[in-house]
């Protein structure tokens, strides 16, 4: 499967859930040093978009099995 990120790239994954999983924690982190405070709001919203698609897509691979 494919999904497009911030910049416009193609980001290939083959296990949905693990992808989701793996953006989920990465969205998470954040350096001590207050000094990449910048970098780590790039950084979150850059694995936020990405959870949040994959977890789009998720759920309509749910709801078109449904129908």
């Amino acid at each position: 499967m494919k999904i497009k990120d911030l910049n416009g790239c193609t980001i290939e994954f083959t296990n949905l859930n693990e992808a989701i999983q793996i953006t989920r924690r990465y969205k998470q982190y954040e350096h001590q040093n207050k000094g990449f405070s910048e970098l780590d709001k790039k950084l979150n919203r850059y694995w936020t978009d990405l959870y949040e698609k994959l977890s789009r897509m998720k759920n309509n691979m749910s709801t078109d099995k449904n129908i």
